[in-house]
């Protein structure tokens, strides 16, 4: 037998010994209690003590729920934060208990019910570990919180307001800090949203909301803001002060696109740059390119305010023109991101055709761009009326004939007009200013396509947008190519689906959950 053993013919077999159940006699592996699964659970229960139903004050208006003493947190249906909200009001009853698992379940929006289904373990009997499923119904109890019920009561009950300006032709600017604000919703706390001359007005029902609500624009474009308050009431037996308070902010009047004048003194704090440059970027600095060497230069708020200035021609003095030759001068670089080239290049302008034989031979930093044949827009300053004190201070300056911005696609446009685009964009909701009438949605239409233009064109812009597709789009046979070039637009891969659930789509959902 042993050798056998040796051999590993033959191995022992360990078997576990079992018992019976003392309380019906079943077969089973023993335990401490000596009693099988199913008698123990009908004889403990590890839940007892933990609560089975509980409440919760929701402020219908601002999707908030109260904290007590006077905290309100911001939570969705079924999202991690309002579970976490739930767990945290269940954890002084469940510190006898251990908390597995925690899910929602099911249950219809307008029905004031939250159901949370949680796996909690816990010591039954002689040290043996029991682990039960335990339903928890919240009841919500509608209640407005202090800010939204200041609001309902009275509109115009706000403690703190953020006046935006800018004192420039258009709204493009506007129009770009919109979507940022979506896109990070530093909006979400506004009482009320309010289109201003120049600009717009956001109410807050807290003077801290505002703050960070300035603190986010100041790191979006550069500004120069002033803190004002009004006393409204005070109670001399608590000393107790109430103000209203006013931040006004002004936005750096300086756009993309736009062609500056430097002052001496700030060309020669930037290294002599210019002094005719252009602005090619706007973030929380302004990118200055000088279109004859490609030298470029940032400035910051702080910087531009200390000797502000303002630009020598807009966007809306663009003229096009028609590329009649093409000479490259340097290899590319890459500035603020952008890529540019020097090139010469002959030009003229489109009103000309059919008047007079004027040619002008121009240098440009869109040589990577520009072909034979094309369009593009600039500056005609060979025919505008320059008044500028910047300019005067210069008595050598040779102005250009023409100075060119951007490559323009504006035939192709007309032909793809009344098509729509495949993309969209959220705005804010906002009190529109109508009193300027037919004129004021006239210019703030061409605003907004002068946007959406921009967008299409420029990949940089985009960055740090949500745009979203649009289900209404119905793509044309024709393709978008003229002339062997390509219309811009917006790739597929950056857009977003937006979330809509139809009716029937809502009734399958409910047939499943039934």
């Amino acid at each position: 037998m042993s050798d056998l053993a040796a051999s590993g013919m033959f191995q022992l077999l360990q078997t576990v010994g079992g018992v019976l159940c003392c309380i019906c006699g079943v077969s089973m592996p023993p335990n401490p209690t000596n009693m099988c699964v199913r008698c123990l659970r009908s004889r403990v229960d590890i839940t007892e003590g933990l609560p089975r139903h509980a409440s919760l004050v929701y402020c219908p208006e601002c999707r908030s729920y109260l904290q007590p003493p006077r905290t309100w947190i911001r939570a969705d249906l079924e999202s991690k934060e309002l579970l976490t909200f739930c767990l945290r009001r269940l954890k002084p009853l469940t510190r006898h208990v251990r908390i597995i698992n925690a899910e929602f379940v099911w249950t219809e929006p307008h029905s004031k019910r939250i159901m949370l289904r949680l796996r909690v373990q816990r010591e039954a009997l002689s040290g043996a570990i029991l682990e039960q499923s335990h339903l928890i119904e919240f009841t919500q109890h509608d209640n407005l919180c202090e800010s939204c019920s200041r609001f309902q009561a009275n509109p115009d009950q706000w403690i703190a307001v953020v006046q935006l300006r800018q004192h420039v032709s258009h709204h493009r600017t506007f129009l770009h800090l919109e979507q940022l604000i979506l896109r990070h919703g530093a909006a979400a706390r506004t009482l009320r949203i309010k289109e201003a001359d120049q600009g717009v007005d956001f109410f807050f029902g807290n003077r801290s909301h505002a703050i960070k609500f300035v603190d986010f624009i100041s790191s979006s474009v550069p500004v120069q803001s002033r803190l004002d308050k009004q006393l409204v009431s005070h109670d001399p037996k608590s000393n107790t002060y109430n103000y209203k308070h006013t931040f006004s902010v002004e936005i750096c009047p300086i756009c993309r696109e736009d062609l500056i004048c430097l002052p001496p003194k700030v060309a020669n704090t930037l290294g002599n740059l210019g002094p005719l440059v252009l602005c090619i970027k706007v973030s929380n600095s302004i990118v200055l390119l000088d279109p004859f060497t490609l030298r470029s230069a940032y400035l910051d708020a702080k910087q531009y305010w200390g000797s502000p200035f303002k630009a020598l021609l807009s966007s809306r003095q663009l003229v096009e023109y028609i590329i009649l030759d093409v000479e490259m001068e340097s290899s590319e670089i890459s500035v603020g991101g952008l890529k540019y080239t020097l090139a010469y290049a002959q030009v003229a302008r489109v009103s000309d055709f059919g008047k007079n034989d004027n040619i002008f031979t121009v240098r440009t930093h869109l040589g990577h761009l520009l072909n034979p044949g094309c369009y593009a827009l600039g500056y005609d300053l060979y025919g505008a009326n320059i008044n500028d004190f910047e300019v005067d201070k210069y008595r050598c300056l040779d102005l250009p004939h023409a100075i060119l911005v951007k490559k323009s696609y504006e035939e192709k446009r007309q032909k793809r007009r009344g098509k729509g685009r495949s993309w969209k964009l959220k705005s804010l909701n906002m009190e529109i200013d109508n009193a300027k009438g037919r004129m004021g949605k006239e210019k703030r239409a061409n605003d907004y396509e002068e946007f959406l233009r921009d967008l299409e064109e420029n990949p940089e812009l985009r960055f740090n947008m949500s745009l979203y597709h649009n289900n209404d789009y119905q793509p044309s046979e024709m393709a978008s190519t003229v002339g062997g070039d390509e219309l811009p637009s917006v790739p597929l891969d950056e857009l977003i689906a937006e979330l809509a659930i139809n009716d029937e789509e809502e009734n399958n959902c409910g047939s499943m959950a039934d």
